[in-house]
């Protein structure tokens, strides 16, 4: 096991998001530590306390207080696994309404990694703005690669590496 750093993976909601406890898994297999954010509807699916213990740090959704500390170490990485068309057409625009896009925004200006593994439908990946916002996303240094059909969550995990 290579020590990798911190991870930052925001997650949003879709299907894929109901299993991410087992990417959590192979992330720490690899030697990442995992923070994980939720969006505020993916944080009502998901099991937050035994993210919680799996991960040993809480699971954010929420903006912390002024003057209240950071409850996740900084990040090496991050990564937004499942992307949805929401959080790309937002983050592609700056949109910063949620505790997840603000992570994702102070990302691009972080000079850390940072991944997206989008999970959108065929129709809505045919909305106009989809394409254009991966596009702006890809060009400001995301590396974007669409979560496999059969959820192969050791494609992912082998894609999110700390450049030496």
């Amino acid at each position: 096991m290579i020590e990798q750093g911190v991870l930052s993976l925001v997650v949003c909601a879709a299907p894929p998001v109901l299993r991410i406890g087992e990417l959590i898994e192979l992330l720490q297999e690899d030697g990442w530590t995992v923070c994980l954010t939720a969006t505020p509807t993916a944080a009502t699916w998901i099991d937050q306390e035994a993210l919680a213990r799996q991960t040993g740090y809480p699971v954010r959704g929420e903006w912390r207080m002024p003057g209240d500390p950071e409850p996740h170490p900084p990040a090496n990485a991050v990564a937004v696994v499942p992307a949805t068309f929401n959080v790309i057409n937002k983050w592609a625009q700056g949109i910063n309404d949620t505790l997840a896009l603000g992570i994702l925004n102070e990302a691009l200006g972080a000079g850390i990694s940072v991944y997206a593994f989008p999970n959108v439908k065929a129709q809505l990946a045919a909305h106009p703005s989809y394409s254009r916002h991966l596009r702006l996303l890809q060009g400001a240094g995301v590396i974007v690669a669409p979560l496999p059909a059969q959820l192969e969550w050791r494609m992912v995990a082998d894609q999110l590496q700390v450049p030496v």
